[in-house]
């Protein structure tokens, strides 16, 4: 069962510099296990001590009705901000730990670096600092700016709130604290959404919003339209384009835990494949083919095929439905191809290692297609030339690892895709479970590590004396429950059969 969003709350401190706008964000940490090395601005998770934190005034609320006029409504968007208890003290509470701007009333200015590295204790310290300067945290200056709720790319997902905040010299010059954000900087929307369109800056959708209308209204006159996250929207789904050309829909599938949804893609700026359409549930199908109805409408952008990364069906279990609705033929690996075959899908082309497919756009994309087998005998990881982006599939997950289930899994193969892609230079790696990686290399070296480990692992329960992988799973996986226990099985398997080619178990044949 799914957890439930979890509060939390971001400031978006912004200045007058020069006659123009300038907002502060940051960098986050890129060994950050949730959105590592993405910009976004000063906020986390409410804690439960922030219920408690003294707290003058209250954030200011614009009326929903003062939304731009001519936008469409969405469902989501609460009428209220629902501003519990926590909410603005949180938000003020992450400000001053990420950005170290401690809005107070009577303003509270001594000691301010030390108070800062104490409140590494928790929140629980941001309390006594506030009491020991007889402060209360000053609400009143910050003005609520929209609603949004985490897309469902991880088993983690928050509610969050965005507030605005004008910064004024007295309050000290923000600045950041590694490891949690590697840098921060005041900088003109307009540059910064550049910067992210560009490719050159990772942000996500909500971020994204800020900065448009930010650049284009203000903070002042823009709170109407800052409420309409509806205009983040491609019909139903959100507009998640995280680097140029590449869209994303998370859909919901039948998938493992702690997985629910497979993301699938829009790649291509003109002409486009559509990737992995994962989900046979009919509501998801309607959302997804009114996605890219409104991608095609807004941003002429039309899909021309089907791509499959691999046969699984999490990945491929809406290509049929959605190769009906829209026309379009399927493309895949010759192995994919032959597991699928008798599920009459209408495939057209086999796309082997090294092949190129352009498309035409503009500017044009091509995609470089590797074969990287060892999930799965056909998957394929698909690079965006000249942008060093990765589709993944199911080479990486954006958390959690990658099953290796033999017969169709094989362990050398798998260690091997994930050496032949580690120092090409890639930036960003989309997998197709989870949030984008920014550190490629540094995701695929943790995968290989973690397999090697787990290859001691079973090494050291072998010369132990144990031979049937059910005797292993307990020492070497010890938290899994009943349901996943199986699969934990097979990887053992796949790791002593991996052994077994390499000599090491012996004269005793792995178990199969």
């Amino acid at each position: 069962m799914p957890r439930p969003p979890r509060a939390s709350a971001a400031v978006v401190l912004w200045r007058r510099r020069g006659g123009g706008l300038e907002v502060y964000w940051l960098r986050r940490g890129r060994t950050l296990p949730f959105m590592g090395g993405w910009h976004a601005f000063p906020g986390g998770a409410i804690d439960r001590a922030d219920r408690a934190l003294p707290v003058a005034g209250a954030p200011r609320h614009p009326d929903p009705a003062a939304r731009t006029p001519g936008l469409p409504d969405l469902a989501e968007l609460p009428a209220e901000p629902d501003l519990s208890p926590g909410v603005a003290g949180g938000a003020l509470r992450e400000l001053f730990e990420e950005a170290g701007v401690l809005l107070t009333a009577p303003p509270a200015r001594a000691a301010l670096a030390g108070f800062r590295e104490a409140c590494l204790g928790g929140a629980d310290a941001f309390a006594a600092g506030l009491a020991e300067r007889h402060a209360r945290l000053d609400a009143g200056r910050l003005v609520f700016a929209g609603r949004w709720l985490t897309p469902p790319f991880t088993p983690v997902r928050f509610d969050n709130r965005f507030f605005l905040c004008e910064w004024h010299a007295a309050d000290g010059a923000p600045s950041v604290r590694p490891p949690e954000s590697e840098s921060g900087e005041w900088i003109a929307p307009e540059r910064a959404l550049e910067r992210v369109e560009s490719g050159d800056a990772l942000a996500a959708p909500p971020i994204v919003h800020l900065l448009r209308v930010l650049a284009e209204e203000g903070p002042e006159a823009g709170l109407g339209r800052l409420l309409d996250t509806a205009e983040a929207n491609l019909g139903p789904l959100r507009r998640i384009e995280l680097r140029p050309g590449i869209l994303l829909f998370p859909l919901a599938t039948a998938t493992l835990p702690p997985a629910a949804h497979t993301n699938a893609f829009l790649v291509g700026r003109r002409e486009a494949l559509l990737i992995d359409p994962g989900s046979r549930h009919p509501g998801e199908c309607d959302r997804l083919e009114a996605a890219l109805a409104a991608a095609e409408r807004r941003l002429g952008r039309r899909a021309l095929a089907i791509l499959l990364t691999h046969h699984h069906p999490d990945h491929v279990a809406g290509a049929a439905e959605m190769a009906h609705r829209l026309d379009l033929p399927i493309w895949a690996h010759a192995a994919t191809r032959d597991r699928l075959a008798e599920q009459g899908l209408p495939f057209s082309r086999d796309l082997a290692d090294g092949e190129r497919l352009e498309l035409a756009g503009d500017p044009p994309m091509t995609l470089l297609v590797h074969h990287t087998p060892g999930h799965a005998r056909g998957h394929l990881a698909l690079e965006v030339e000249g942008a060093g982006d990765l589709l993944g599939g199911d080479l990486v997950a954006g958390f959690g690892t990658i099953v290796i289930a033999p017969p169709e899994g094989n362990m050398d193969d798998y260690l091997a895709s994930l050496e032949r892609l580690r120092g090409r230079g890639l930036r960003t790696l989309f997998p197709s479970h989870g949030a984008a990686i920014l550190d490629v290399d540094g995701k695929l070296d943790e995968y290989l590590a973690h397999r090697l480990a787990r290859e001691a692992q079973v090494l050291a329960a072998w010369r132990a004396g144990q031979r049937a992988p059910a005797e292993m799973v307990g020492e070497i996986y010890p938290d899994v429950g009943p349901g996943i226990r199986p699969l934990a099985e097979r990887q053992i398997v796949a790791h002593l059969e991996r052994l077994g080619r390499l000599g090491r178990l012996g004269s005793a044949p792995p178990p199969g």
